[in-house]
């Protein structure tokens, strides 16, 4: 299953359940058991849908938690970003802060 893309897999599974619970709810399915769970399966994609929610948040959290500081890559933006304002200053740019000072003189 490596081939399929994951978003076609996630649909694939996704439309087979789906498929068997409206089967199920339209009673194509007869079920041979006892029917103690009929409520339980009638609600069932909502349980679905709030365990995703549920599983996608815990799994955002995590990776905001666990998310890597690059500190060599901040100094280094940080220094590309001083000496293009030096470039800039070079060539006559003028920052708004400096037009505040040319103001208040």
């Amino acid at each position: 299953m490596d081939a399929i893309p994951k978003l076609f897999q996630w649909l694939l599974v996704i439309g087979t359940l789906m498929s068997i619970w409206l089967a199920y709810v339209s009673g194509i399915i007869q079920p041979s058991s006892c029917s103690a769970f009929h409520e339980v399966i009638l609600v069932s994609p909502l349980y679905f849908l709030m365990s995703f929610a549920c599983y996608s948040l815990a799994v955002l959290g995590y990776r905001v938690a666990t998310f890597n500081d690059c500190k060599d890559a901040s100094d280094e933006l940080q220094e590309q970003i001083k000496e293009a304002q030096e470039d800039l200053e070079k060539k006559g740019f003028k920052y708004s802060s400096d037009w505040k000072d040319i103001k208040t003189s």
